[in-house]
């Protein structure tokens, strides 16, 4: 594992600071082996502020230097605040359209869960409760599976690569815990906790939220455009980014206490003060997703409208005998599907693909003769 070089100190201005990182980015860039390096690209400040420096470095070298493959993956869970998704959306297409301009090796991806395991098709279709703090069925099956798929197809066909994340330390005391838990002292990459020829590599893990802001206001992305958009959605939305998820150590970051933008449809939180901001700050087309959220969240306490049998068939008792009912009843899954297609025709936009619609269909067909799984 290649050992960090010494950091510019938190004292020294930003600039030399920021010298600092791109120094090391190239000094690992240019380590001699071949292996790919993976951006964790959500389109928050933290991943656009690491891809920006990724995209100044190899702007700096010559471009026959520019020889390892690097690309930028974003994890797109079907179920993305609309604000959100057309940011990511404009993003991503820059920086695809910029990349043969600019002669870098650089490749854009997007991950999305199995249609057999996106948000509709495990609420309405296997009944699953909406998400909660104590049964969060989304982040693995949204999130980790489809990066991850993408990540071990890059391990298989290179051997190895590096998984560049824009976490940072001072972002929560939580978040510092979940840096530095695998980090070992002194060393730039560390081994992935589960994915097996993965090392991460976290080049602004000791830069603070004014540090990123401050740099990203003061320059342009490489990829053209501006960062204004970037602005004005912090700003509507009073919180921060839900970012790319490849582990369970990180799960954490989604459904926290802060406000925190991410999936419309997020029960895990109380109130969805991120969503309720966009509304307030003029994107009144937000208010029926975010009644449509509320109210699965408030018919997850009903327990007409769940089944006392969990789908393997078993009872849940917990406590003094007190029953945990299991998934929504095949009526209450047909009134979410009615629920949602009336909300989706009010929106204007797709929020469930006919893909879903059949899976979800052909899960209530084998509930309903007993097959269910």
């Amino acid at each position: 594992m290649t050992t960090s070089a010494l950091p510019a100190t938190a004292e020294a201005p930003l600039d030399e600071r920021i010298a600092a990182i791109l120094d090391e980015l190239r000094d690992e860039y240019r380590q001699p082996h071949d292996s790919p390096w993976i951006i964790g690209f959500s389109g928050g400040k933290d991943s656009t502020l690491l891809a920006q420096l990724v995209f100044e470095m190899l702007l700096a070298l010559p471009p026959r230097q520019r020889v390892r493959p690097v690309h930028v993956v974003a994890n797109d869970t079907l179920v993305e605040s609309p604000v959100i998704a057309r940011h990511l959306d404009a993003v991503l297409d820059r920086i695809a359209r910029s990349i043969e301009p600019l002669r870098l090796p650089v490749t854009v991806a997007r991950t999305v869960p199995d249609v057999d395991q996106t948000f509709w098709v495990n609420l309405i279709g296997r009944g699953y409760p909406s998400p909660s703090r104590m049964f969060r069925w989304c982040t693995d099956r949204m999130k980790i599976a489809p990066t991850s798929r993408y990540i071990r197809e890059q391990v298989d066909a290179a051997g190895r690569v590096i998984m560049l994340l824009g976490v940072r330390a001072a972002e929560s005391a939580q978040r510092a815990v979940s840096v530095f838990r695998y980090q070992n002292a002194g060393e730039r990459l560390n081994p992935h906790n589960t994915l097996h020829g993965c090392m991460i590599y976290k080049p602004i893990v000791d830069l603070t939220t004014e540090e990123v802001w401050q740099v990203l206001l003061q320059s342009a992305p490489p990829w053209g455009g501006s960062h204004r958009e970037l602005v004005t959605i912090y700003r509507n939305a009073a919180g921060g980014e839900c970012p790319l998820v490849t582990d369970r150590e990180e799960a954490p970051s989604c459904g926290t206490k802060s406000s925190r933008f991410g999936c419309w449809t997020c029960t895990v939180v109380e109130k969805d003060r991120s969503a309720e901001a966009f509304v307030d700050a003029g994107h009144e087309n937000l208010e029926p997703l975010l009644a449509l959220r509320d109210w699965l969240k408030e018919i997850r306490e009903d327990n007409r409208r769940r089944s006392p049998r969990r789908r393997n068939g078993q009872l849940n008792f917990v406590g003094e005998g007190r029953l945990i009912p299991g998934p929504f009843t095949l009526d209450a899954r047909r009134e979410i599907l009615v629920r949602l297609l009336e909300t989706q025709e009010e929106v204007g936009f797709q929020l469930i693909s006919l893909e879903e619609i059949e899976a979800i269909h052909r899960l209530w067909v084998a509930d309903s003769i007993g097959t269910g799984a």
